[in-house]
């Protein structure tokens, strides 16, 4: 029985055993016996994977450089255009006559230039003085008609105030003149006495000037004549200005006397502006031919003393200056027209004749005829992996079942930043055209960026990685040990290449636990 007993106790306690590594084993092997991986050797190729979409590999976006109406518009949205055709043009009916008038300047600054190589003439000399003569009269001229135009401005003057005014003052040629209504504006009327004492002083004054003017007065004295009638005129002036403002302000004239008055006032000021535009212009024109006369004394000053190297150098820039006003007139016409500088389909057209265009604004798009490309962002942890000339596979969500091929051609040297996120552009070219294609396809990528013959190869569920290294795990007399490996490139499949570490035909713990085949 003793015997029974202790048989019995020793099978529970195998039993227990036997269970608690079959816990173990499970608990740390994932529940199954050891699976094994073998070191194939063979090639494996490293790729980056990116989505992106198709772009036309010439684009231009154009917009009128000068501002104008839009008189023509050439082609439409959809059509078909070639470099150098005209898509629409703004009214250059002034920009034309701009560079006439630049063309005539550089003739007129190149005659004179020819003139100074070749020395004057005496007739040269003759035609000068002719036209300083007649400036110099036409100046005289000016000057002598003064003397009518002052003494019609004192009668304009004299009759603005003392036949016009003469019903609303009493005692108007005293030293206390009134007027004959009552008005709110106290101020005006304060005014209004106090400039009718100044104007008969001034219209006095003026008439005395007239009758001193000798027979044959001095440019000086007549310059002084119309200045002092700029003066009066000034003062009369102040004067029907202000009465105006009394009579808004009235209170005691009936309709008819307020019509009658405004009238006078009114006739008055037409009367003494009138005479101030006049002698204004008299004034302006007398500085203008004053002006005149000093270059034309000038310029046959210039003939009289012939022409010096300096003469001919400035005279050298001045056509040169004109030429340059040709080139920009020429620019300026250029600039009113847009141009296809590629050919292509247009794509954008919001040109439309007699709509304002602004400088600068893009309205029209092109896209060439030379194909499409492909644009992508990769991250800044697989653009290191990337050279120009890697080839590319592609497959547009267009057409699901195929394939398109392509080379990496270009590479930004400068990230891209949006919304926190660095990614670097990328461009890549099909290796045939494709009449399918079309602007903003869907790409999803995959770039060959690494390819490896006769190279040992595991899955990667195969590799361990902890804090120690890289290792893969062996079985060497039941025992499982850690052998340090060392990786190269890693292909899409989950495989990666074991640069040392192991050997072809090797066997492996499958630390992974997938199913081999």
């Amino acid at each position: 029985m003793a015997i029974f007993l202790k048989t019995y106790l020793l099978k529970i306690l195998i039993t227990l055993f036997i269970a608690g590594g079959g816990y173990w084993f499970f608990a740390h092997r994932g529940g199954s016996t050891y699976q094994f991986v073998t070191v194939q050797q063979g090639s494996i190729t490293e790729t980056v994977s990116v989505t992106g979409n198709t772009t036309p590999m010439q684009s231009v976006s154009l917009g009128f450089q000068n501002a104008g109406t839009i008189a023509h518009v050439y082609r439409r949205l959809g059509d078909k255009v070639s470099a150098g055709e005209i898509i629409a043009r703004l009214n250059i009916a002034n920009l034309s006559a701009a560079l006439q008038q630049a063309e005539a300047n550089v003739d007129t600054q190149q005659a004179k230039l020819d003139g100074l190589k070749a020395g004057s003439r005496p007739a040269d000399i003759a035609t000068s003085e002719a036209v300083l003569q007649k400036a110099q009269q036409d100046l005289a001229n000016l000057y002598i008609s003064i003397r009518d135009s002052s003494a019609s401005g004192y009668a304009k003057a004299n009759d603005a105030v003392r036949t016009q005014l003469n019903i609303l003052f009493s005692n108007s040629e005293t030293s206390q003149p009134q007027l004959l209504y009552m008005t709110t504006n106290s101020q005006a009327a304060i005014n209004a006495t106090g400039l009718r004492v100044s104007t008969s002083i001034e219209l006095n004054a003026w008439q005395q000037e007239l009758m001193n003017l000798s027979s044959s007065p001095s440019f000086e004295a007549l310059a002084m004549l119309l200045k002092n009638d700029l003066s009066h005129l000034a003062i009369i002036q102040n004067l029907l200005n202000a009465i105006s403002l009394t009579l808004d302000g009235n209170i005691n004239l009936s309709v008819s006397q307020l019509a009658t008055n405004k009238a006078n006032v009114t006739t008055g000021l037409t009367e003494v502006n009138a005479s101030i535009s006049n002698l204004n212009t008299i004034f302006q024109n007398i500085a203008s031919q004053q002006a005149t006369v000093a270059q034309t004394e000038a310029q046959l000053a210039l003939k009289q003393a012939g022409s010096t190297p300096e003469d001919i150098a400035g005279q050298l820039a001045q056509v040169a200056q004109a030429q340059a006003g040709v080139a920009n007139a020429k620019a300026n016409l250029q600039n009113a027209e847009i141009v296809a500088p590629i050919s292509g389909i247009i794509t954008q057209q919001d040109a439309k004749a007699g709509q304002l265009a602004s400088p600068g604004t893009p309205i029209i798009s092109i896209i060439g005829n030379s194909g499409f490309e492909v644009e992508a962002g990769t991250s800044e942890t697989d653009v290191g992996k990337l050279t120009i000339g890697d080839k590319v596979t592609m497959t547009l969500d267009a057409f699901p079942n195929e394939t398109f091929m392509g080379l990496l051609f270009y590479i930004a040297p400068s990230q891209t930043n949006i919304q926190g996120v660095i990614t670097y552009q990328i461009k890549i070219s099909f290796d045939k055209p494709d009449p399918r294609l079309k602007s903003g396809l869907t790409a999803n990528i995959n770039i060959e960026t690494n390819h490896k013959e006769n190279v040992l190869i595991l899955p990667q569920y195969a590799i361990l990685q902890n804090n120690q290294g890289t290792f893969v795990e062996t079985l060497e007399n039941n025992k499982v040990i850690e052998n340090p490996v060392t990786l190269g490139i890693q292909d899409q499949k989950g495989n990666v290449e074991v640069v040392s570490g192991v050997t072809s035909g090797e066997q492996v713990l499958n630390i992974g636990l997938k199913t081999t085949q």
